[in-house]
């Protein structure tokens, strides 16, 4: 079978890679060539993507692939949802991208509620309501009056964007475009009458590309600079969790995923979005999957809390590796107290311990008193979490599900898993860790024809990723506890 290379770019929040995938005989190996930051900018209070910067490694990754004679099938790019650029009539780019993280969308939601009512925004969009949602970047943009927009033709999405800079041609990638909130799921077009009502002209958005697209080749002036030639761009699954989500190695549709780190995505792959009013209650969205598919998903408060102690930690001389922190919540006492990962008191506290003993010690539970304590906490609130939602999950899903896969960094946490499985009664299937550059490199792969669809995709990834299942265990005692759980986080 001839060899098959394909460059998948994972551009994340704080960091980027560049990963060549290398597809032969039914079997892949991947190697990450480049890895290089991404830093937010302040500037006069306002956060920005230095989008140029991006562009400059993008550059260095080719010139590396081109140094050691590594010419790729093609070229495809993921990175986070939201956030956008603003073009001129003549394809300038009007200043680089507003970050989400901008506060300049505190309370935008809210006033545009006042315009077009909180239900009818969901009905329409299914999408969950986050401040920096595109929608309210958008409405508080013009608001303020930014030059940008004022002076705009069109935005494109980060990783459109930064195709458009590597080959001149401009799309409007589907999985990204849904993380907006201006994306009907059903239709699949942009509703005109949520941008109309935030003072924004409908022409400013493109019509949407469905992922394994062809964007285009890499400019002339950039494939001489380079010496890479002219390799294909194809938009990918532009939203990182769509990539990943299309690496999970399921065999059928009865399954559900979490995509585990900082931050935890629970949900299923649907044919159609679900849009109820249990939906909308339980504040699940439904964003751009892969063949037109929907990710019904939530937002799930992940590792974070753990990160943020481990900073404490470390800054009072305390520094311990992953496998001490696994050991500590082993000999650490089970069951004794328990926190909702997703309290807003722990969304950005300046003491994630100390937030932490105050929700004990407001709940009545035996507040931490050793490192491992707190550990040991974390990890089975999460474990007891991941169950109330995907009970809420199968409440609404369309189909049985009876596995889940776990993919992303935190499918490495072994005692995890295990506390998963037996919270939520089922198996888990832990793995790929790498999950977002291989399914960003199958979707390159299915726009060649080498797979002719999702499931031979992930087939292809169950044969050449290893994964490890983990059975439920003590799962009367397991159940006994979540009652426990429920009513302390009053869930």
């Amino acid at each position: 079978m001839k060899k098959h290379t394909f460059l998948a770019f994972d551009i994340g929040a704080t960091s980027g890679r560049a990963v060549l995938t290398t597809l032969v005989n039914g079997k892949f190996e991947m190697t990450e060539i480049h890895r290089f930051p991404n830093n937010l900018l302040e500037l006069h209070g306002k956060y920005y993507w230095n989008i140029y910067s991006l562009y400059e490694e993008l550059k260095k990754s080719l010139l590396l692939c081109a140094q050691q004679a590594i010419i790729p099938d093609s070229i495809g790019i993921d990175t986070w949802g939201v956030d956008f650029g603003y073009l001129a009539s003549d394809g300038s780019l009007l200043g680089l991208p507003r970050a989400y993280r901008d506060p300049y969308t505190e309370g935008a939601p809210e006033e545009y509620f006042r315009l077009v009512p909180r239900e009818e925004v969901y009905r329409l969009t299914g999408i969950q309501f986050m401040n920096f949602n595109s929608l309210f970047q958008l409405f508080r943009a013009k608001q303020e009056g930014f030059a940008p927009l004022e002076n705009a033709e069109e935005i494109l999405f980060i990783p459109d964007l930064l195709s458009y800079l590597l080959t001149g041609n401009k799309v409007c990638e589907y999985t990204d475009a849904s993380t907006s909130q201006l994306l009907n799921p059903v239709t699949k077009q942009f509703e005109a009458s949520l941008l109309e009502a935030a003072g924004v002209s409908p022409s400013i958005v493109r019509q949407v590309v469905m992922p394994g697209t062809l964007v285009g080749e890499l400019t002339d002036a950039l494939a001489e600079e380079t010496g890479i030639g002219k390799v294909p761009v194809i938009a990918v699954a532009g939203h990182d969790t769509a990539s990943a989500v299309a690496a999970v190695p399921a065999q059928d549709r009865h399954f559900a995923y979490l995509s585990s780190g900082t931050w935890s995505l629970m949900g299923i792959e649907t044919e159609e979005p679900v849009i109820t009013k249990e939906s909308y209650e339980n504040n699940f969205t439904n964003e751009g999957g892969i063949e037109g598919t929907t990710r019904f998903l939530k937002n799930i408060t992940g590792m974070w809390l753990l990160e943020q102690c481990r900073k404490e930690w470390e800054k009072a001389g305390r520094t311990y590796t992953y496998p001490d922190i696994v050991r500590m919540a082993e000999q650490a006492a089970p069951f004794i107290r328990f926190v909702n990962p997703d309290d807003p008191r722990f969304a950005n506290p300046p003491s994630m311990t100390k937030a932490i003993a105050g929700y004990c010690e407001a709940t009545g539970q035996p507040v931490p008193v050793t490192d491992a304590d707190f550990v040991r906490c974390i990890f089975e609130s999460l474990a007891l979490r991941y169950n109330r939602v995907i009970g809420m999950l199968k409440e609404m899903a369309p189909f049985r599900i009876e596995r889940l896969h776990v993919i992303g960094g935190g499918s490495k946490n072994s005692l995890l898993n295990q506390f998963t499985a037996n919270a939520i009664g089922m198996p888990v299937i832990a793995g790929p860790s790498e999950a977002t550059a291989i399914g960003n490199a199958m979707i390159q792969a299915r726009s060649a024809g080498i797979v002719s669809n999702r499931w031979e995709m992930r087939r292809l990834i169950a044969d050449s990723v290893q994964t490890e299942t983990f059975l439920p265990q003590d799962e009367t005692r397991w159940k006994e506890v979540y009652e426990r759980y429920i009513r302390i986080t009053k869930q």
